[in-house]
């Protein structure tokens, strides 16, 4: 992937920088450590400027963050609430009560969270779902994700020019971050899983 990735902004600039940022957002695989730090680069070797680059990748993360907040939104509360009360939700032993509180926390966190969390990879990505679901203000929200994505770039780009040939290894480093940081998450949701599992089924069991 990283060929292709290099290929592609070689070949069209600004745009290329753009579109593969829009797309990371929206399918977080895309590592975007490599088309920054690349990025980064090329502003060495081609007609590419440092703030150039962190325009055109920060409005390419608001464009992919825009995408999954309207997601987000399609995937209402009041839609979920149906799920949770049909058969979906007495299967998980999922109650209104859960999401209400879910979203009582996102609600009075949630800036801070959507904020801090464009600097984890891929959940700087998905972050934006439970925004549109829970009807972040707009602008607040388009605010937010620029304010947070805009510093992710800044620095990845910068890293990968100061880098020069050696972007590689900053790439790596930051693809290693995020390897550790998807482990973290998966041990946390399973653990979440698990804690929930045995308090809900548990309760049921001693009735």
């Amino acid at each position: 992937m990283q060929t292709m990735i290099v290929d592609f902004i070689d070949q069209f600039g600004y745009l290329g920088v753009f579109l593969l940022i829009t797309l990371e957002n929206v399918f977080p695989p895309i590592p975007s450590e490599i088309v920054l730090t690349f990025s980064g680069f090329m502003t060495l070797h081609s007609s590419m400027t440092l703030t150039g680059v962190i325009i055109v990748a920060t409005a390419g993360s608001v464009a992919g963050a825009i995408i999954l907040y309207a997601v987000g939104r399609l995937l209402s509360v009041e839609r979920l609430e149906r799920l949770i009360d049909g058969k979906v939700g007495r299967l998980l032993h999922f109650k209104r009560s859960d999401l209400e509180k879910a979203e009582r926390w996102f609600v009075k966190r949630g800036k801070s969270t959507l904020f801090f969390c464009r600097f984890i990879p891929i959940v700087r990505s998905l972050i934006s779902i439970p925004a549109g679901t829970t009807k972040m203000p707009f602008i607040q929200f388009l605010f937010l994700t620029a304010a947070g994505t805009l510093i992710w770039n800044v620095v990845l780009v910068t890293l990968g020019q100061h880098a020069g040939k050696a972007w590689t290894q900053v790439a790596g480093y930051v693809d290693t971050f995020a390897h550790i940081t998807l482990i973290v998450l998966i041990v946390l949701i399973l653990a979440g899983v698990a804690y929930f599992v045995k308090t809900r089924f548990g309760k049921k069991a001693k009735k």
